[in-house]
C-alpha cells in the first residue's frame, strides 16, 4: 500500500495510467464488454480487470490521479443505447455525479454507437473492465495533461 493512493487503483492500473500520454484514450467498460478481445487490440494489449467494484467507484479513483484532456469538446465518450441512443442509463447518470465531485461539471459525454465505441476502444491505450453488470456502463476517457 502506499499513502494517499486510493487502494482500488491496483500496480498494474496505475502502471497503465502513467504509461500513457497525452491524448490517449483509456477505456472503462463494465462486464458486459467483449473487454478481453477489445483489450488485445488496444496498444497496451492490456486487460486491467476489477471484477468486485462498480463503475462509479472506479472512476472516482481513476480521477484522483488522471487528468483530463482540456484541449478536447468531449474528452469522456459513451456508449450510447442501441434503441434510444439520445437516452442516459442510471449507469451513466451515476458516473456524470463522479465527474462533477472532480471538478467536471457540466462536461459533455459524447454518444458513441456501439460498434464506433468498440472501434474507438480498440484503438485505445487500454482498457479497464470493472464488475458493474448494467449495460451501456462503457466509457472513453482521453487524458489530458498534468502541467
Amino acid at each position: 500500500m502506499l499513502k494517499h493512493i486510493d487502494p482500488i487503483l491496483s500496480a498494474d492500473l496505475l502502471w497503465m495510467l502513467a504509461a500513457m500520454g497525452h491524448g490517449d484514450d483509456l477505456a472503462v467498460v463494465d462486464a458486459n464488454h467483449p473487454a478481453e478481445r477489445i483489450a488485445r487490440k488496444s496498444h497496451s494489449g492490456r486487460l486491467i480487470r476489477l471484477p468486485g467494484l462498480a463503475l462509479p467507484e472506479v472512476l472516482r479513483a481513476i480521477l484522483t490521479v488522471f487528468p483530463l484532456d482540456t484541449f478536447e469538446p468531449a474528452p469522456v465518450r459513451v456508449m450510447a443505447q442501441v434503441h434510444n441512443p439520445s437516452d442516459e442509463p442510471q449507469v451513466q447518470r451515476d458516473a456524470a455525479a463522479i465527474f462533477v465531485k472532480h471538478g467536471h461539471a457540466g462536461l459533455p459525454f459524447a454518444r458513441l454507437e456501439r460498434a464506433v465505441f468498440y472501434a474507438a476502444a480498440s484503438d485505445g491505450f487500454g482498457v479497464v473492465q470493472v464488475g458493474d453488470p448494467r449495460p451501456y456502463g462503457c466509457f472513453l476517457l482521453r487524458k489530458g495533461i498534468t502541467a
